[in-house]
């Protein structure tokens, strides 16, 4: 769900007002009675209807374990800040499989070296056959 600290990070992105609102939205339709907050199985609902999955017991014990321990479940802002970074990862990823795929030109789902350093040609003509290589393994 979340970034190592060595891993890469996205660039920061925003929620248009749009999604800000669907997301305010779900939080109100999953907050069963009107607590103000969002217990664990209300948080599952709304990763459903938000990102299509239901979450692993692992992801929602993490989530849970982050709230306020006063309070008895996520607060709306906690709720929009997990929500966002939630996207930014899914966005992250989504780029990174584009760019892949746009690498696999026999659409095998591995890169060879061949096509590595085809897509490095294009991309970056003047960089050595031995960056290349290096980057490859």
């Amino acid at each position: 769900m979340f970034f190592s600290e060595a891993g890469a990070r996205p660039r920061t992105w925003e929620a248009s007002p749009s999604e800000h609102k669907k997301w305010v939205k779900v939080f109100k339709a999953c907050d069963e009675d009107n607590k103000g907050y969002l217990s664990r199985e209300d948080f599952k609902v709304a990763v459903v209807m938000l990102f299509g999955y239901k979450p692993t017991k692992i992801e929602a014990d993490s989530v849970m374990s982050s709230v306020n321990p006063n309070t008895s479940g996520l607060s709306l802002e906690e709720f929009l800040s997990i929500v966002r970074k939630k996207k930014e990862v899914q966005l992250h990823r989504n780029e990174i499989r584009h760019i892949f795929t746009a690498f696999d030109r026999h659409y095998r789902g591995y890169l060879t070296l061949e096509d590595f350093k085809k897509a490095f040609r294009q991309v970056a003509p003047k960089l050595s056959e031995r960056t290349i290589l290096e980057v490859f393994r």
